[in-house]
């Protein structure tokens, strides 16, 4: 059902997610990586869009996030800025665009906000990226932080496992979440973590969390869109719900057409242009 009209049609700003947390109003965003579902997303009141560097999975089949490129990235988060009129849209700023030097990221995530039309970006990591967090926040970037399981090493953990098992791991987190807020993060992704250490981390910090296999504690929860919507068929993870079952549809509608114009009761007159009168002559 559509927002707009509504109070709750007014645009999401990033002092807006801030207050969300001290309201007790849980966040809700989403990925999007095109016009068509950032539009539904938008419409449905979805709080935020992430064009996440998820697409590398989902939208070109490949088995990590490490090659989704920087102008794919401002590609895809044009056209969802062209679909959200409400929501609060984020970059995902792909491997190696913000890691080598900070004014490299500087300018790479300045790129993003002009050319793109977007609000945010984010980017993972915990004390690595403190200085680029607290630097792109100087120059007027807002950046949303993203510790746990970071998806840009995965081969460092070995697969996309889960974080904060041990007590030292479980500290650390906590110590980069606090850092990263320090530095100006305006909010917290928390990654494949145990239950227990994301209510801990949300408890201690003043900026919001959003979860994504970190349980029900947080101030917010993230979906990959094809995950949620059924889409996406090639694995489940544990932590996400499907919503609907769109993939099977998709073939049903698919086989329907096919049969249709195999048995010629596709296209009918109906379906069809006919000359007008003066055009037949």
């Amino acid at each position: 059902m559509s927002t707009r009209g509504s109070a709750e049609a007014r645009p999401i700003t990033v002092p807006e997610l801030v207050a969300m947390k001290r309201r007790g109003q849980k966040i809700v965003m989403v990925t999007a990586y095109d016009y068509l579902f950032a539009r539904l997303a938008d419409e449905a009141g979805i709080h935020v869009l992430l064009v996440g560097d998820s697409l590398g999975m989902v939208v070109e089949g490949r088995e990590t996030t490490l090659h989704v490129t920087l102008e794919q990235t401002l590609y895809h988060t044009a056209m969802v800025r062209r679909g959200a009129r409400r929501a609060l849209v984020v970059a995902d700023m792909p491997f190696l665009t913000y890691q080598v030097s900070v004014a490299e990221a500087v300018r790479n995530c300045g790129r993003v906000l002009k050319e793109t039309g977007a609000h945010a970006v984010k980017v993972e990591g915990g004390l690595e990226v403190v200085d680029t967090v607290r630097r792109l926040v100087e120059v007027g970037i807002p950046v949303m932080a993203h510790i746990g399981l970071t998806p840009q090493k995965v081969h460092r953990f070995g697969g996309f496992r889960v974080q904060g098992r041990t007590r030292e791991a479980r500290e650390r987190l906590k110590e980069e979440a606090l850092a990263l807020q320090e530095a100006g993060a305006f909010s917290l992704v928390l990654e494949s973590v145990p239950l227990e250490l994301a209510r801990e981390i949300t408890e201690m910090l003043e900026i919001p969390t959003i979860g994504i296999g970190a349980g029900p504690y947080t101030d917010g929860q993230v979906l990959v869109i094809h995950d949620l919507l059924g889409l996406f068929e090639e694995f489940k993870p544990r932590f996400v719900k499907r919503y609907a079952l769109l993939a099977q549809e998709v073939r049903r509608a698919l086989q329907a057409f096919k049969a249709d114009v195999e048995q010629g009761r596709f296209p009918t007159e109906e379906h069809s242009f006919r000359l007008k009168p003066e055009e037949a002559s």
